[in-house]
C-alpha cells in the first residue's frame, strides 16, 4: 500500500521520468530531470527500497561526513513533485534514478502504483542514445509512442523498434499494459563524442518536452552550456583531420536528408517556444536564440532508425 502523507492535490499531474545507465547517452535524460528539479525547487516525497533492486557491487553506495558523522548514500529511485506556473498550472511528478539491475517488472509496478495514486494522466520518459550524428547540428530528438491515438493527438511517432531495450522500453510497455499513456523522448548525441556531459542534448530533450507539454521551462545556464560544449568540441575535431572529416561527412548526410518542410516546422516550433517565453518581468519578450549551438529539438524524426521505443 502506497502512502502519500504531505503531497497535496495534484493539478493535471504528468510524469516525467529519466535513469541513469543503458538508456542515458551522455547524461542527457537524467541531467534534464535534475534540471527540472532544481528549476522548480522540487522535493523527495519518495524513494524506492534499493534492496530491492540494485546489485550493490554495480552501483555502490557512497558514504559522505555530515556534521562530522559518516551517512551512506544508497543508489536508488527517488521522486519529487514541482508545480510549473504560468496561464495554466500543471504539477510534474518527477522521477530520477538510475536503471535497476533486477526485477524490472516489479520496478515498473511500483512507479505505476505511484502514478496511479497520484492521478497522473500522462508518463514521459526521457532517454538519450548514440548516433551518427553531427554535433554542430541540433539534435535530433525523437517522440514515440505504442498508442495509435496518442501518436495522432501529440504528432509522434508510433513505435517500430525491434530488439534489446532498457528501462525505459519496459517502463513504456508497463504504461501501455495498465492502460496509462506513455511517451518516450529520444535524443541522439553523437557517438564520437559520447562522453557525459553533453548539455546541448539536454536542452533539446528539455524544448521538446516544453513543446509536448506546452509548457514554459526556464533553461538556467543550459544555452551558454551548450554553446560552450560545442565550441569545445570543435575545437578538438579540428585538431584532428579524420574526425574534421568524418564531421563533415555526417553534416552533409544530414542536410542532405533533412526537407524543406522539416526547417518550417522547426521555425513554427521556435515561434511557439518564443511565445511562451514572453512573459517575463517587464513585459518584454525575450525570444530565445537560434539553435546553432544551444540544442533545441528541431528534428523530431528517427535518427537512423536507431530509437527503440
Amino acid at each position: 500500500m502506497i502512502e502519500l502523507e504531505g503531497v497535496p492535490e495534484l493539478i493535471d499531474p504528468v510524469m516525467v521520468a529519466a535513469f541513469e545507465g543503458w538508456n542515458d547517452a551522455g547524461d542527457a535524460a537524467s541531467t534534464a530531470v535534475a534540471h527540472l528539479e532544481r528549476e522548480f525547487k522540487g522535493e523527495v516525497f519518495a524513494a524506492l527500497d534499493a534492496e530491492d533492486y540494485y546489485d550493490f557491487q554495480v552501483n555502490r553506495p557512497t558514504v559522505f561526513m555530515e556534521d562530522g558523522v559518516r551517512k551512506i548514500t544508497w543508489p536508488t529511485t527517488r521522486l519529487s513533485v514541482v508545480r510549473v506556473g504560468g496561464a495554466k498550472p500543471r504539477d510534474l511528478v518527477l522521477v530520477r534514478g538510475i536503471e535497476p539491475s533486477m526485477r524490472w517488472r516489479s520496478f515498473c509496478n511500483e512507479l505505476l502504483g505511484f502514478a496511479h495514486e497520484l492521478g497522473v494522466e500522462l508518463v514521459v520518459v526521457l532517454g538519450a542514445l548514440l548516433g551518427d550524428t553531427p554535433h554542430t547540428r541540433p539534435v535530433p530528438v525523437s517522440g514515440v509512442t505504442s498508442d495509435t491515438d496518442l501518436a495522432q493527438r501529440m504528432d509522434l511517432e508510433e513505435t517500430k523498434y525491434e530488439g534489446p531495450t532498457g528501462i525505459v522500453g519496459v517502463l513504456q510497455e508497463a504504461c501501455t499494459h495498465a492502460g496509462v499513456p506513455a511517451v518516450s523522448l529520444w535524443a541522439a548525441v553523437p557517438h564520437y563524442v559520447s562522453q557525459p556531459p553533453n548539455p546541448k542534448a539536454t536542452l533539446a530533450l528539455l524544448n521538446r518536452l516544453e513543446d509536448l507539454l506546452d509548457l514554459r521551462i526556464p533553461q538556467g545556464e543550459l544555452p551558454e552550456d551548450a554553446r560552450a560544449w560545442q565550441v569545445g568540441v570543435d575545437q578538438l575535431a579540428a585538431e584532428d583531420s579524420e574526425v574534421a572529416e568524418y564531421v563533415q561527412t555526417l553534416e552533409e548526410a544530414r542536410d542532405t536528408a533533412e526537407l524543406p518542410e522539416a526547417s518550417g516546422e522547426a521555425i513554427a516550433r521556435e515561434f511557439e517556444r518564443y511565445l511562451r517565453r514572453r512573459d517575463t518581468p517587464g513585459g518584454k519578450a525575450r525570444p530565445s536564440k537560434p539553435d546553432t549551438a544551444g540544442g533545441s529539438a528541431d528534428d523530431d524524426g528517427d535518427e537512423g532508425g536507431g530509437t527503440e521505443d
